[in-house]
């Protein structure tokens, strides 16, 4: 198995990830590779006291890279290289993937439990005054406040320690995640670049881990990037299923604290309901029907200073809990995310420059070249129907505007058209109306006239008038 270190780490004793046996660094890690022309370091011994694993001495390390610089642990035998056959004959299919972030909720509901009763029995030999009386010291208000108050406290204290539980067992397995990163999952002795006549060996390389260290957020993600390569040969499909792999695996990480999110939510609320139940008890404590009777009043006042101390005593608890959870919570989801972003940058900087779809190479491999000059033409078709597809649809949707607003301005048209003809027609209808009315009156007063005129007319013609004319006086008239 190969491990990858820093240059920084030099000459020291670490333990294997794999197996966890003590195994010492070379002191020449990092170093300038030896002129051209003499022969490399044939091996550094381990330090006296320390074997090394498998009674094998660590060979001299090798290729260096922005990673640390490489070199191999446990035994030197090496097996005859597969034939091609022999590489698809053998058993693949991928590996049983365990959860990377989710821990049991179950084992952490025991963890939890039992530490609990531990703080518990750690809590109870600190009592020394009596319940519900002034606390003598500091360790005694604290025995108070877990084990002489409601069952709230008990309650918060047990979701305390669920949580830390999971962050617990949350940790395991950030460690396990980081202990795969020392893995070489890429050895230089495969091939400087992966194309799709090695790639075999770089997965046979992957399925020859040890089974534990195999099992993690970056193996998994490679060996799904090479063989989907292995399969497609095209870098741009596995830069995209990478990309989609590690919003999996960030979405997945997220969602694992939904349970520790419910506890950081669940212990202040508990701490209010036992204030609360504190206030109730205090007020339903009081009894003031005897004014007379002294020792009733004041132990009346003495039970209700007990449940305002309860009441303040939840709170607290709860609040403090709640304090002591989001800190570790916090920095828990911190190193989980910068664990994948040391995943992605390795698939970024590592893995994506060294695969080689033949995309670049003048003549050598015909066929890739083809088969990229094909997935680009059809790329670009698609891309030119789905732009002619929305531009098709935009028209429509513009057309079909352009048709509501003419329908829109027709009917508008219309209906003002029809209100200026009815406000007409109600204008000529009211003045003829009027000349009708006036004409009518004025045919009525003429008639009357006419009436009358005949009734003098009548009168007139039943009398005899005299009519004497009057001489006028003048110049040339005659008296």
């Amino acid at each position: 198995m190969q491990l990858k270190a820093e240059p920084e780490m030099a000459g020291k004793v670490v333990r294997c990830p794999g197996c966890n046996t003590k195994l010492s660094i070379p002191a020449t890690l990092g170093a300038p590779p030896p002129p051209s022309g003499l022969p490399a370091p044939s091996g550094l011994p381990a330090p006296s006291g320390l074997p090394s694993p498998s009674g094998v001495t660590p060979p001299a390390p090798q290729e260096s890279d922005a990673f640390g610089a490489e070199y191999e642990h446990g035994t030197t035998t090496t097996n005859a290289p597969e034939t091609p056959a022999e590489q698809h004959q053998s058993a693949r299919g991928g590996w049983e993937e365990t959860d990377p972030a989710n821990p049991n909720p179950w084992l952490a509901l025991a963890i939890g439990a039992v530490a609990s009763m531990a703080w518990f029995g750690i809590m109870f030999p600190f009592g020394k005054g009596a319940y519900g009386a002034n606390p003598v010291d500091t360790m005694d208000y604290m025995h108070d406040l877990f084990l002489e108050r409601t069952w709230v406290n008990y309650t918060e204290t047990f979701f305390f320690f669920w949580a830390v539980a999971l962050l617990y067992l949350k940790g395991k397995k950030l460690r396990h995640q980081k202990d795969a990163m020392y893995l070489d999952v890429l050895p230089a002795e495969l091939g400087a670049e992966i194309n799709r006549e090695n790639v075999g060996h770089f997965i046979d390389h992957l399925y020859g881990l040890p089974p534990r260290l195999r099992d993690s957020m970056m193996v998994n993600r490679i060996r799904k990037g090479l063989e989907l390569f292995e399969v497609r040969q095209n870098n741009g499909d596995v830069g995209n299923m990478l990309g989609a792999q590690s919003n999996i695996d960030s979405s997945r990480i997220g969602g694992s604290y939904s349970l520790i999110k419910v506890f950081l939510w669940a212990i202040p609320i508990l701490g209010f309901i036992g204030t609360v139940l504190g206030l109730s008890l205090a007020i339903g404590s009081i009894d003031l029907s005897d004014m007379t009777n002294m020792d009733k009043v004041m132990k009346s006042f003495g039970q209700v200073t007990s449940g305002l101390g309860t009441a303040f005593d939840t709170t607290l608890l709860g609040l403090v809990l709640a304090m002591f959870l989001n800190f570790p919570m916090n920095a828990m989801a911190k190193a989980e995310d910068d664990n994948l972003n040391n995943i992605d940058a390795f698939t970024n900087e590592v893995l994506l420059p060294r695969l080689n779809d033949g995309g670049g190479v003048a003549g050598g491999d015909t066929n890739g070249v083809m088969d990229t000059l094909v997935r680009a033409v059809a790329s670009a078709q698609k891309e030119f129907l789905v732009d002619l597809n929305a531009l098709s649809k935009h028209v429509k949707e513009q057309a079909d505007n352009l048709d509501k607003r003419a329908n829109a301005h027709q009917e508008r048209v219309d209906a003002e058209f029809t209100m200026a003809l009815n406000r007409m027609r109600e204008d000529l209808t009211n003045a003829v109306k009027d000349s009708v009315k006036t004409t009518s009156e004025y045919s009525r007063a003429m008639a009357s006239g006419i009436q009358s005129l005949n009734n003098l007319l009548s009168e007139l013609g039943g009398k005899q008038i005299i009519i004497h004319q009057v001489k006028k006086k003048g110049w040339f008239s005659r008296e």
